[in-house]
């Protein structure tokens, strides 16, 4: 059985991890207290040495993304000098580095899907590292999986999604940005994608297609399709709303402003990943309705989501 190594256990996708890996090896979930990604080099090459995995999935992250515009060298600390460190550990072990990234590392420009092979350019200071992270693992990493995915939610921690829920419950009205395009992904979809490459690699196929893809699920939206969506969804299933969904108020991203600047082209191309893979991929309304449900069966259906 393989010593499968989950970062950031406690956030949306480690959480979703540790039910997707669970059949697939030994499973050794770390939070900050057990592997700190802001700490040295060192420190984190001794915790390896330690845990000694054969696969690495590293959904950990520094991920507040308009503090880093003030705060960068922490960004880069977690997001791109930590990961340079696992990716130089995993090649000397032979071991498999499955890594997520992000939309952000792209300019946001045009309305064209972005393909693995565009040109990137990031506009903020968190997209800077994460793309230095994934060229840290380029270059030092030939074994390794980067997963590029956009808008992820889940059940588990804060998120658009839940945040949207309970002030539809608090609001009589709502205004969301409707010029900011991609798709939303679930923890969960990314966990089970991951947990089928994973299960692909170690079934000892030769000519494993290692690299960089592109995961998020079918269609696109604006965060303010995005938020009628869900809150008409709710409604329909229930749940007590302050807002009238069909009534929410688009705006531009310009009366929103924020300290780092967001793509207004978020929509990620997913050809390569079903090509190489033959996975398919669900619509984006099906994990929001997945999710919501679970949520509304947590709390009873007429209470806002806890974080």
């Amino acid at each position: 059985m393989p010593r499968i190594l989950i970062t950031g256990k406690n956030g949306q996708v480690g959480h979703e991890l540790q039910r997707s890996l669970a059949p697939l090896g030994e499973l050794i979930a770390t939070d900050r207290q057990e592997l700190d990604l802001a700490q040295s080099g060192e420190r984190i090459e001794q915790a390896l040495d330690r845990l000694q995995p054969d696969i690495i999935a590293n959904p950990a992250a520094y991920t507040a993304v308009d503090k880093a515009e003030s705060d960068e060298a922490t960004a880069n600390a977690v997001n791109a000098d930590a990961v340079g460190v696992i990716a130089r550990w995993a090649a000397r072990r032979g071991a498999l580095l499955v890594h997520y990234s992000t939309d952000y590392v792209f300019n946001g420009d045009g309305e064209r899907p972005w393909r693995e092979s565009d040109a990137t350019g990031p506009q903020s200071a968190y997209g800077r590292s994460k793309l230095a992270g994934e060229e840290a693992i380029r270059h030092a990493a030939p074994r390794h999986l980067i997963l590029r995915t956009s808008w992820v939610f889940g059940a588990h921690g804060a998120n658009f999604l839940k945040t949207m829920l309970k002030l539809g419950q608090e609001r009589e009205t709502l205004k969301v940005v409707n010029d900011q395009i991609g798709a939303p992904a679930s923890a969960a979809l990314i966990a089970d994608v991951t947990a089928e490459l994973i299960r692909r690699y170690l079934s000892g196929s030769d000519g494993f297609a290692f690299g960089t893809y592109h995961l998020a699920p079918l269609g696109e939206t604006s965060w303010h399709g995005y938020a009628a969506y869900l809150l008409q969804r709710a409604a329909a299933s229930g749940l007590a709303l302050t807002v009238d969904p069909t009534n929410i108020q688009g705006i531009p991203s310009a009366e929103y402003p924020l300290p780092a600047k967001r793509p207004a082209n978020s929509r990620l191309c997913c050809d390569k990943l079903r090509d190489t893979f033959c996975i398919a991929l669900p619509e984006w309304q099906d994990g929001v309705d997945q999710v919501l449900a679970q949520l509304l069966q947590a709390t009873g259906g007429d209470k806002p989501p806890q974080e």
